[in-house]
């Protein structure tokens, strides 16, 4: 029997381990994968958006630290971008270097498949493994399968979408080689694209969103009308360098407009092929007709959907737009967010809302990773209590890294003090 297990090995899960082994308590994360990062590993979800707000836990900076060690890892600070770029390999690596280093087991290869609910307590969950189903009992739980997947099963309450029940648009991302990225850049400028400040240097960005004025967009249209790429292909096209790897770079596109609900098994099984003829269309529109592409070609897929949102708990605290507007303050924060509201709308297109200004955040109290059914539990990542609009801001890999940080410390604390998580108050957990 272990204190904790905590059920997903995504950067918020991998984050709570590796905090909840360093406080002593004995750890399992169940990892339905073959490595640690979730989204940023096998859905190529990188780099980590920008946050300017310091870390109040260990993880991120030691995480950032140990990037820097494997030479892979940029930051572009100042008044340019808080990017942290690095491989999808390396985080993964880092991860599980991190987390074996505090003593953690991990289950690889492992599909939660049921739980056992007493007395509002999981006494253990079933997982499917290659020996079959096994049953693993602990004191506490921490969901961080990004779906709530333990949560539902548990019985909590939850929502999912926008009023009309549509989740976020979803990506399936990709990476090339072959790329004269220089050429790339000077072709991007000479068109007075000023999309992205990072005009000299390895790193470059550049984005093109239909119908918004961007400067690439005529060549994408010509790309239609030669039969290359098909209209909703335009919906949402960006890249970025990779760290250590010279003309590669990797694609948080295509956008799958006709995927509105991520809760169903079976669109989500069908947008994964419908990603993968997109990409494909937009490989050989760059080949075809964008300069520094010509002898480029594609490495690989992402294994998995980029998710943004899916379900979200009914928790003991919901964080709403007035606390966003508010830059509100909890005494039992256990992160801190400064990402605007960033909608990718599956009906409505980007909806971006009130950007903060550098230094200003807003704070996610502990109540917003509990809720009233289930005691030994904590829900951690982009499905914690909020709503559609805020969830938007709080998915972020720093928030929550730092989120799985403090949710890693209540575990710990709680197991010490003999409470059940949901009667842990969260003080203090963003105070050294």
């Amino acid at each position: 029997m272990y204190d904790t297990v905590v059920v997903g090995g995504g950067t918020a899960g991998a984050s709570a381990a590796i905090s909840a082994a360093r406080g002593g308590n004995r750890v399992l994360v169940v990892e339905r994968e073959g490595s640690l990062g979730g989204t940023p590993v096998h859905a190529l979800v990188t780099p980590m958006m920008p946050s300017f707000v310091p870390t109040h836990g260990e993880n991120l900076q030691a995480l950032e630290a140990r990037l820097r060690e494997k030479g892979v890892v940029t930051r572009e600070d100042g008044p340019l971008m808080g990017y942290l770029w690095s491989t999808p390999e390396t985080l993964a690596e880092v991860l599980e270097e991190l987390y074996g280093e505090q003593g953690g087991a991990v289950l690889y290869d492992a599909t939660l498949v049921g739980c056992l609910v007493e007395d509002a307590r999981i006494k253990a969950i079933l997982v499917m493994t290659v020996e079959g189903p096994r049953a693993i009992l602990a004191e506490q739980f921490v969901d961080a399968t990004g779906d709530a997947v333990l949560s539902r099963m548990a019985g909590v309450p939850c929502d999912s979408g926008d009023e009309g029940g549509n989740n976020q648009m979803s990506s399936l991302r990709f990476e090339m080689g072959g790329i004269d990225v220089e050429r790339y850049r000077n072709w991007c400028l000479s068109l007075g694209d000023e999309f992205s400040p990072l005009r000299e240097g390895y790193f470059w960005e550049s984005a093109m969103v239909a119908g918004k004025g961007f400067k690439l967009e005529p060549l994408f249209r010509e790309g239609v009308r030669r039969g290359l790429l098909k209209e909703d292909d335009l919906v949402y096209y960006q890249c970025f360098s990779i760290p250590g790897e010279p003309g590669c770079m990797t694609f948080n596109c295509p956008h799958l407009p006709t995927l509105k609900r991520n809760t169903d098994a079976l669109a989500r099984s069908k947008a994964l092929t419908e990603g993968r003829h997109r990409v494909r269309r937009l490989v050989a529109f760059l080949v075809a007709m964008m300069p520094g592409f010509e002898q480029a070609f594609l490495i690989r897929e992402a294994n998995a959907l980029g998710v943004r949102e899916s379900w979200r708990i009914q928790g003991t605290y919901t964080l709403t737009e007035a606390d966003y507007l508010a830059r509100a303050r909890f005494d039992d924060a256990v992160a801190k967010g400064d990402w605007y509201i960033d909608v990718h709308s599956a009906t409505e297109g980007l909806i971006h809302m009130d950007r903060f200004r550098k230094g200003e955040y807003y704070e996610i109290p502990y109540r917003c990773l509990t809720n009233d059914s289930i005691k030994n539990m904590l829900t951690v990542g982009r499905c914690i209590s909020t709503t559609f609009l805020v969830q938007a801001s709080i998915r972020i890999q720093q928030t929550v890294i730092d989120m799985g940080d403090s949710a890693g410390m209540a575990c710990a604390r709680a197991h010490f003090l003999g409470i059940p998580l949901a009667s842990f108050n969260g003080l203090g957990l963003t105070t050294r």
